[in-house]
């Protein structure tokens, strides 16, 4: 895949015709080219000119960043050294969007391209009109070979080059080999996009295979993606319906898929219109938000204007909450436009009796007998000729009264549409799926069909360790040896630490961060107890500033004011996580304690269906980081009944026990 618009060696591009270049640029564009856009490339390429007299090396205009959907304005291979160069033509500062902006291209080189992981790279803002300021090269603090970004106004390139290169020397003990660069053009690019990054590429044309790994989880992403893509060409060329069921441990891209499918139908003449359905509240409208945005700042970028309010329309027919969509197909009997409807996390349907009691309070309508996954199915089947479902189904991630689990899905297909074709991962039989009994109800069944190719096995959310998610089952599954020796082979690569005090976990957050790599507190819904340390669960952010807000705005979760529950964050994903654990899942000798805040004191949980909500709030919150994280067990105060340190203690002991180490 060629990723650059233009390159060739320095000493090459030195001595080639402006024009030529100019016209290499242009060519290649995926876009039409604006006269901004052209006045812009004419600029960086008559100073690059002037600047890199007597280097050698390789420069790249224009260098692909897939995972982001984005380009870097120019890329230079010095040395042993990558210059990730971005220019803002006409800016007086070095706006702090900006240096994030070149802080993350250089990141997403150093994480997800295997030739750049033991290379010096450094992330280089060139304000055009800024003033001249004195040059500091200097390390990040993780000292992985990311240097801090440095500030131009393009003057001094040449400056910042030399001193890099003797800065490199020094930090390599003398090593001034070259990058070769086709052996660096070769190397594989593994990016892991989150799922606001996936949304916005896949919503903008880019395809799965350009912001998805190329390794065994890529392939296992391309994999379902085609068997799912497979059962809808032949129920549409059969006319007839059916339903997927696809798996997958946290993390494993389970909502990449579903977006990457419903992308594929967005336009009139496919006529096979697609609709993305969740009903977990605060992603659909992060994710309707964050498109929004998007396209109105690419219109701009493109010199047209589009309202956020008519962005948000358009997004709306891609990405849809679930209970919208129920309640639109109560009030209208037709077939809906969309032929196929993925619906995210399945598994937390309702189930009849919830249902019934929503649509009696709610909605007037008090003879509803029908559970959610029925109705949804209902509406689907409205067409006469076909329609597929896509159920993307979470393991142990049930965690609110009322949830089906995906057994009511099956037993609504036995109960009511006995026509349709099945289509089962393999997977979905293992426990933590909750559907093995009700499964030996269709052994008998015509159509359907078991396939190992609508199961994700591999967790790429932590892209550093994809084990994260076997320690944290293993953790709470209380099986402390196996979860030692998973957590002593990601240590090196993800970092899990364990404090007592919630100031020096925010400290550490923020020392960990990089660019614009998202870090906050996440806790238990549960945890009422946690008020003295200024943290309170009854104040509920809004879910589009705490994740899509800036470092500068209080309402964000860089703030580490406000804090996320299982509720607002599953689904999603942070950089770096701070887990504070409340005494509402306590560990004690003989297993997990559970926990519920009323009045002014615990009370135990008994039931087990209860239990396991609150286990799986924990499951959520210890699996949302995608670099690494912080867990704050408090002290307790012997002065109060409700925070007797005891209720703690035990819980702090148990996961040092196991290896995590003390900040």
């Amino acid at each position: 895949m060629r990723r650059a618009y233009y390159s060739d060696s320095i000493a090459n591009f030195l001595t080639e015709n402006h024009n030529t270049i100019l016209g290499h640029l242009v060519s290649n564009s995926d876009f039409a080219v604006e006269n901004t856009q052209r006045d812009a490339w004419t600029y960086q390429i008559r100073l690059l000119k002037e600047l890199l007299l007597g280097v050698g090396g390789t420069i790249y205009f224009e260098y692909s960043i897939p995972r982001m959907g984005k380009r870097v304005d120019v890329l230079l291979l010095i040395g042993n050294a990558i210059f990730v160069v971005e220019f803002k033509v006409g800016d007086t500062q070095h706006w702090s969007s900006a240096l994030n902006q070149v802080t993350d291209y250089a990141l997403d080189l150093k994480n997800f391209h295997d030739a750049s992981h033991d290379r010096f790279v450094v992330p280089i803002l060139i304000a055009t009109e800024a003033e001249a300021s004195p040059v500091r090269i200097e390390s990040t603090p993780r000292r992985d070979g990311l240097l801090a970004t440095i500030r131009s106004n393009g003057h001094n390139l040449g400056t910042i080059i030399r001193e890099v290169q003797d800065f490199v020397d020094a930090a390599a003990a003398g090593d001034r080999s070259q990058i070769e660069s086709a052996i660096w053009e070769s190397g594989r690019y593994l990016p892991t996009p989150t799922i606001i990054e996936a949304a916005m590429a896949l919503y903008n044309g880019h395809s799965v295979a350009e912001i998805s790994r190329s390794d065994a989880s890529g392939a296992e992403l391309h994999r379902t993606t085609d068997t799912i893509s497979t059962v809808i060409e032949n129920a549409r060329a059969g006319r007839y319906k059916a339903i997927c069921f696809v798996t997958g441990v946290p993390g494993a891209g389970k909502t990449l898929i579903g977006l990457n499918i419903a992308t594929r139908h967005l336009d009139d003449q496919s006529n096979t219109y697609s609709v993305f359905l969740s009903g977990n509240g605060p992603l659909v409208q992060i994710l309707q938000e964050a498109l929004a945005r998007d396209k109105v700042a690419r219109e701009k970028a493109a010199g047209r204007r589009v309202t956020k309010s008519a962005a948000r329309s358009e997004v709306k027919t891609f990405i849809q909450n679930v209970h919208h969509y129920r309640d639109e197909y109560l009030r209208d009997s037709q077939a809906p436009a969309d032929h196929v409807a993925l619906f995210d996390e399945a598994q937390r349907a309702w189930d009849l009796q919830q249902t019934s009691k929503f649509m009696r309070q709610k909605k007037n309508q008090p003879n509803f007998n029908q559970s959610e996954p029925e109705f949804l199915i209902s509406c689907i089947d409205r067409h006469e000729d076909w329609g597929v479902i896509v159920c993307l189904v979470g393991g142990g991630q049930e965690i609110n009264t009322g949830e089906a689990g995906i057994a009511e899905w099956v037993e609504a297909l036995n109960r009511s549409f006995p026509d349709w074709h099945i289509h089962i991962s393999d997977r979905l039989t293992d426990s933590e799926y909750g559907a093995g009994e009700v499964l030996s109800s269709i052994e008998s069944r015509e159509n359907v069909h078991y396939d190992s190719g609508l199961h994700l096995s591999v967790s790429m959310r932590s892209f550093r360790a994809e084990n994260v998610s076997r320690l944290v089952k293993e953790i709470l599954d209380l099986d402390a040896e196996s979860a030692s020796q998973t957590l002593q082979s990601i240590r090196e690569n993800y970092p899990i630490v364990l404090t007592r005090d919630l100031a020096k976990a925010k400290s550490w957050l923020r020392q960990q961060a990089r660019g614009s790599e998202r870090y906050g507190i996440v806790v238990s819904s549960q945890a009422n107890r946690l008020k003295p340390l200024a943290i309170d669960v009854r104040l509920q952010p809004n879910p589009i500033h705490w994740f899509l807000a800036g470092r500068e705005d209080v309402r964000s979760s860089y703030y580490l004011e406000d804090v996320a529950t299982e509720f607002d964050i599953q689904g999603l994903e942070l950089d770096w996580a701070c887990v504070t654990w409340d005494a509402d899942f306590r560990h004690a000798e003989d297993g997990w304690v559970y926990r519920s805040f009323r009045g002014n004191k615990w009370q135990k949980i008994n039931k087990a269906e209860r239990q396991a909500y609150l286990k799986n709030a924990y499951r959520v919150l210890l699996t949302r980081a995608r670099q690494g994280m912080v867990i704050v067990v408090p002290t307790g105060d012997i002065q109060d009944p409700t925070r007797d340190p005891t209720f703690y203690d035990s819980t702090y002991d148990y996961l040092q026990s196991i290896g995590i180490s003390e900040i």
